[in-house]
């Protein structure tokens, strides 16, 4: 039974550090896009979406199974857990980076509204954070995790700066407020990004300590 269960974990892993493969491809592209403007990139993004959330589906089918079949306890119960709540949050990472990506392709005539400065160091921050908290995953690694919330305080802190210019660009240029809410809505979902990359490093502590600390990560 042990040696079936661990063979079955050994796959659940692999088929997560898949889906988070394509995630952090797709926040890259996506992230590239916005700096760019790259609206073909964008489309290709959009596209991405639908295999990532095909993945999702098998990963969580596959933790199931696990739960079903061998009632892990410990470690293994923690393990698969944390995959459920991993999975979920890699999934929604898809879904945010496909916003990013649909955003772009709305400014693409918007050539009179520049993006802001801190756009391309929240996005840069925002991107190593997803690396980041999959390594942690991929090496079961909780200090690193723990870590990822310093870089969450300085992504929240650009996304503020960001607000402010978009309020003041309204302000001077209320002909250009669509566009514009446009631009807010990106460093939105960059913003979320971070979130959730932050809570995949809340996951991987429970995994590997069996602490808790999802709701209390930014006390």
């Amino acid at each position: 039974m042990t040696r079936h269960i661990q063979r079955q974990i050994e796959g659940l892993k692999e088929k997560i550090l898949r889906v988070g493969t394509l995630v952090e491809e797709a926040i890259s592209k996506s992230i590239s896009a916005v700096i760019n403007r790259d609206v073909a990139l964008a489309q290709r993004v959009m596209a991405s979406d639908e295999a990532i959330d095909r993945m999702e589906v098998e990963v969580e089918e596959e933790c199931l199974k696990i739960l079903a079949l061998y009632q892990p306890v410990a470690a293994d119960l923690r393990f698969v857990v944390a995959a459920l709540k991993i999975n979920n949050d890699l999934e929604r990472m898809g879904d945010l980076a496909k916003n990013i990506a649909k955003r772009v392709s709305q400014l693409a005539g918007a050539t009179e509204v520049e993006l802001p400065p801190e756009i391309r160091t929240m996005a840069i921050q925002a991107e190593e954070m997803v690396r980041n908290c999959l390594e942690a995953v991929v090496n079961a690694d909780p200090v690193l995790a723990r870590r990822i919330r310093e870089q969450d305080d300085a992504v929240d802190e650009a996304r503020q700066r960001i607000r402010r210019r978009v309020l003041a660009g309204i302000k001077e240029h209320p002909e250009s407020v669509e566009s514009l809410l446009r631009v807010n809505s990106i460093t939105n979902n960059i913003e979320r990004v971070a979130d959730m990359a932050t809570n995949v490093a809340a996951d991987v502590i429970y995994m590997v300590e069996g602490e808790i600390i999802r709701h209390r990560i930014d006390e």
